[in-house]
């Protein structure tokens, strides 16, 4: 294993990891999958600084896939009884996950913190005691948990299913903090997976994209603050 990469096992009872296209009214239905964005979260939830940037290799499904509908009441901010929502979940998840780190070079000023062996090190002690912060798989009530793992060991449900395509599916957010743009940008994929495991293109090789809104660093080396 490479002296940036970490391997994780990642697991809970129920995830949520939304399709963006059923979030406009107010039930949700997750993806099949998870996304490359909802991992790359998890990963940061491990270990995160603003010196270094997560890629996500690649994920292998070890469960099988299945879903579970829950009648909710979201709040309802604009006055008035709830309404009755029905969320659908994906129920007993388990993947490992493979994801390496490289250098946030929009932060030139963290420079020499650029240190492989101390982030490497940082990094897969807090993936041993569980992340340094709570891990959701997609929404706040689906709690997760990760432990080390080496990818590929064990068996999978999937491990003699051929190549399966998912058709065009969100990939991930380009945020400012990372990219040299004024714009938030949604991208997307073509998603398959193969013998149980989906290989995530890298954010720059995502050919389809959209514009989400316009985002104005005032600090690229701080912070970044959104604007309508």
């Amino acid at each position: 294993m490479k002296e940036n990469s970490i391997e994780y096992r990642l697991s809970g009872r129920y995830a949520l990891f939304t399709d963006p296209v059923t979030k406009i009214g107010g039930e949700k239905s997750t993806y099949h999958i998870p996304t490359y964005e909802a991992i790359k979260g998890i990963t940061q939830s491990i270990y995160w600084k603003p010196t270094i940037v997560w890629i996500i290799d690649k994920i292998r499904v070890i469960h099988k896939i299945s879903t579970e509908s829950k009648n909710v009441k979201p709040i309802s901010f604009s006055g008035g009884a709830n309404d009755l929502s029905v969320y659908t979940y994906l129920r007993d998840v388990e993947y490992q996950v493979k994801a390496h780190f490289e250098w946030n070079m929009q932060r030139s000023d963290l420079e020499k913190d650029r240190n492989e062996n101390k982030h490497f090190d940082m990094a897969r002690r807090a993936l041993e005691k569980g992340g340094r912060r709570d891990i959701f798989l997609g929404a706040r009530e689906c709690q997760g948990y990760v432990e080390p793992c080496v990818f590929g060991e064990g068996e999978g449900f999937y491990d003699e299913e051929e190549l399966f395509s998912y058709g065009l599916m969100f990939h991930g957010f380009d945020y400012p903090s990372e990219k040299a743009t004024q714009k938030l940008v949604a991208r997307f994929w073509n998603a398959k997976m193969d013998k149980g495991v989906i290989i995530f293109p890298r954010p720059e090789n995502c050919s389809v994209t959209r514009e989400v809104r316009n985002y104005k660093a005032t600090n690229p080396n701080v912070n970044v603050e959104a604007t309508q």
